[in-house]
């Protein structure tokens, strides 16, 4: 029998839910890197980097340019460009490294790009309905039968909740959409997805502070004890809107501090100037 925590009762509970189960903090991590060292044509980036995410947890990686932050989640996604040159990663309890990228989406793990692509001749919504007819043909959490017309009303239900007008799932894929109306496509693509893990790679950048509130509105109605997410950013002020668990600063390759909000704070204030040295 599974016993569950309730506020009020005395008992430690996740801030963000009503409830969790009393054995949270045993289960299995979603994800575990250990000692993580990834190289770009030879030149070591990341250098022996750990982290571990439990499920329902949101965690910040905050860093100057350069630090590695984009690599790791562009690697752990099984970008070719990244090498991995020593150290393990762990998703689902499988060895993360050992599958191709295909396999990493199947089992819930999604990437959310700094830099969207853009498409010509392939429309949001075909995109969106291929991309989700792959997901749910081998993933057991989503439905496996959904029709045209009943993912057409799912899509648009979505796009209504990121303040998206219905005419933009028609428009080519990213093709002339402003920075804010591609990273919403990003968030729109996890919503209709409902990855087990989504690594935001500086989602932030380049919004306005309109476009960052619906960004964080459409990641924050997603948690739950089923989706974790690592968020990847320079700047504190993403963090006002999505509140992590853990904060982690990322320098040379490195996690060389890891705390609650209040290191986000410090940055805020100070810079990584300390950090560095």
């Amino acid at each position: 029998m599974e016993y569950w925590g309730k506020a009020g009762s005395g008992l430690n509970f996740h801030p963000h839910y009503s409830a969790i189960p009393l054995l949270y903090y045993s289960m299995p991590p979603l994800l575990s890197l250990t000692s993580l060292h990834i190289s770009i044509e030879g030149k070591p980036v990341v250098n022996g980097l750990s982290l571990t995410v439990r499920p329902g947890e949101i965690h910040a990686i905050m860093g100057p340019n350069g630090s590695g932050k984009s690599t790791l989640v562009n690697t752990l996604m099984g970008h070719p460009k990244y090498e991995v040159t020593g150290g393990s990663a762990e998703f689902h309890g499988a060895d993360l490294l050992a599958l191709p990228p295909s396999d990493r989406a199947s089992r819930g793990l999604f990437l959310a790009f700094q830099y969207p692509k853009e498409i010509a001749g392939v429309t949001l919504r075909s995109f969106l309905f291929a991309a989700y007819k792959a997901q749910s043909a081998v993933r057991g959490d989503l439905p496996k039968i959904i029709s045209p017309i009943k993912f057409k009303k799912m899509l648009e239900e979505k796009m209504k909740t990121l303040h998206m007008d219905a005419a933009f799932s028609e428009r080519f894929l990213n093709k002339g959409f402003s920075g804010g109306e591609k990273k919403k496509a990003e968030v729109l693509q996890m919503s209709i997805l409902q990855p087990h893990l989504a690594l935001l790679d500086e989602t932030d950048s380049g919004l306005d502070i309109d476009a960052l509130k619906i960004v964080a509105e459409g990641v924050n109605a997603m948690r739950s004890p089923a989706f974790s997410a690592v968020l990847v950013t320079h700047y504190a002020r993403l963090l006002d809107y999505i509140a992590p668990d853990r904060v982690h600063v990322m320098v040379k390759g490195k996690i060389v501090e890891s705390g609650g909000m209040e290191i986000a704070r410090k940055l805020e204030k100070e810079g990584y100037g300390a950090f560095r040295e």
